[in-house]
């Protein structure tokens, strides 16, 4: 079993229909989990109605609330979602609220220096508090993977704080339909090929591995040493998307961390992130062996 502390937002997500938990650090908790880890959520909430229901809803999920601060000051966090035409999502995420002022404390000290992969993302990274705290748990965690999902979000990007994430970190996940926007800000040569793209970016910040999410058309990876691995989309009827990247990056990790080859982790992490997107939302459990019947069953139609 190994440790994986998920830093970062803890929100409601509203969506046309209602409100539902959210975060992509509780949901990467709650998929690592699912997988037979032991995933640490170490965030911070409003001392609030919405706090409250937050932790009743942590202990439904058997995410432990031992690592979740709670602010008296800012609100818990939240998050307007919509969908387009496309039926992909776009978010609107409140401002200055309690995980944006994670503290780093004697206990996510030890979170640090005890973890195997620290997994992190660009958002709470908007205002001192929490980015500073980032930074000290990167410094104390020299031995772990360093594991940054550069997702990025309409309101928040700083050049200065994305790149010292990379250069902080060992592999970044990144979604293919964002490579322009990322050439252009981070000034790497202009490409079509993910290959290209992935080794300019794992040369100048020195990561170990770049992973792209292709949504319908799959799954990339780019290795420093080892190469260039690809992974086709699923045919499949999709229910929504919410959470099927995090279900690929836990999923990844589950097998990376456990000592699958790159090709291995890469299906395995496709397969599950495909399964997501037949479920509501990020949280509807599945277990690895619903993963590898779902491949399986795959392989049979093929």
């Amino acid at each position: 079993m190994k440790k994986i502390v998920a830093f970062g937002e803890v929100v409601w997500d509203i969506l046309p229909g209602g409100r539902v938990l959210g975060g992509t650090p509780l949901n990467m908790a709650f998929r690592c989990n699912s997988f037979g880890e032991e995933s640490v959520l170490l965030s911070r909430l409003g001392y609030d109605n919405s706090g409250n229901d937050v932790l009743d809803e942590l202990e439904k999920l058997g995410i432990s609330d031992k690592n979740i601060q709670i602010d008296d000051e800012f609100p818990t966090g939240t998050i307007n979602i919509t969908f387009d035409e496309k039926n992909e999502s776009h978010y609107e995420v409140v401002q200055d609220v309690a995980f944006d002022h994670i503290e780093f404390s004697a206990e996510a000290l030890k979170l640090a220096r005890n973890t195997d992969c620290l997994f992190y993302g660009l958002l709470p990274q908007r205002f001192g508090i929490s980015k500073n705290t980032l930074r000290e748990l990167l410094k104390e965690s020299p031995n772990s993977i360093h594991f940054f999902d550069l997702k990025l979000f309409e309101h928040f990007f700083n050049k200065k704080v994305v790149e010292n994430l990379l250069f902080s970190s060992n592999i970044v996940r990144i979604k293919e339909k964002e490579i322009a926007f990322l050439e252009k800000e981070l000034e790497l040569n202009r490409s079509e090929n993910l290959e290209i793209f992935g080794a300019s970016l794992a040369e100048k910040y020195k990561l170990d591995m770049v992973l792209i999410t292709r949504g319908a058309s799959g799954v990339f990876a780019f290795h420093k040493t080892k190469g260039v691995f690809y992974d086709a989309g699923y045919e499949i009827e999709m229910v929504d998307n919410i959470g099927s990247g995090v279900a690929f990056l836990a999923a990844f990790l589950h097998y990376y961390l456990n000592g699958k080859t790159v090709q291995e982790s890469l299906n395995f992490g496709n397969a599950a992130g495909a399964l997501n997107t037949t479920k509501r939302g990020a949280t509807e459990f599945f277990d690895k062996n619903a993963v590898l019947a779902f491949m399986e069953e795959r392989m049979g139609e093929a």
